[in-house]
């Protein structure tokens, strides 16, 4: 793959594949570095869970797919 850096995929992994609706997994942001952020570009869903709302990301696919590897980054860069 070109920009290989962009991608890492773990099908070792016990929990692998992660998510439905895609045939590989990029692996390489597992654990999305944008969790935190309230305007992140995914399509997270919010629930309400003993009096707290709570970010969940289990249908979002956005860190898993490698062209938006730059997006992240720039994410991450400019604090938003």
């Amino acid at each position: 793959m070109e920009n290989s850096y962009k991608y890492f995929e773990n099908t070792e992994c016990k929990y692998y594949p992660c998510h439905k609706g895609i045939d590989r997994v990029n692996c390489l942001f597992c654990y999305c570095p944008l969790y935190h952020r309230n305007d992140c570009p995914g399509n997270p869903r919010y629930v309400l869970k003993d009096s707290k709302t709570v970010k969940v990301c289990t249908d979002c696919i956005f860190p898993h797919l490698p062209e938006n590897y730059e997006a992240i980054i720039q994410n991450i860069r400019n604090g938003k």
